[in-house]
């Protein structure tokens, strides 16, 4: 398996820990500012963004703007784990070659724009979006009084650790 597969499915198993700590109430729960998003929205996100590399279609091209949006995986913990299984296991067969080409549909703020990527960076975008997400979802825990007992959760392998000061 690709170590960016392998990757991907690492960080993902984080999210089924977590998903495994949490009720419905707390996964949709949006009181926390100054964005007000819930745990859940940002897993329905992490998820539908793998999901539209997963809808390549016969042209070979993605349009990541295309989410399925699934608001019940936002707001119940048994879909959301559903979801996520299907994602990491789509990841345990996938058999394309990372460094196949294919045309990527997003929207970068100014419109649709349509770029050539490889299914590696575009499997990397997705780790490090996971990862982005997940610091996002640690700070709704803080605000919620959540603990999760996962140090580097949302928490870049680049960034540098912080030492003890004693």
């Amino acid at each position: 398996m690709d170590i960016i597969i392998e990757s991907s499915i690492q960080t993902l198993k984080k999210a089924q820990a977590l998903l495994n700590n949490l009720t419905d109430d707390t996964l949709c729960n949006k009181s926390v500012s100054p964005y007000y998003s819930s745990i859940g929205t940002h897993i329905r996100h992490i998820l539908d963004f793998y999901d539209c590399i997963f809808s390549v279609n016969l042209e070979n091209k993605i349009d990541l703007t295309a989410r399925s949006r699934n608001k019940e995986v936002e707001t119940v913990c048994c879909s959301a784990k559903t979801y996520l299984n299907s994602i990491i296991e789509k990841l345990n067969t996938f058999e394309l070659d990372m460094t196949d080409s294919l045309l990527v549909t997003d929207d970068l703020g100014l419109g649709k724009v349509t770029m050539t990527y490889s299914y590696g960076s575009l499997f990397a975008q997705a780790n490090s979006h996971t990862i982005h997400h997940y610091a996002i979802i640690n700070y709704i825990m803080e605000g919620l009084n959540i603990s999760f007992k996962d140090s580097e959760f949302g928490y870049n392998p680049t960034t540098p650790k912080q030492t003890s000061l004693n």
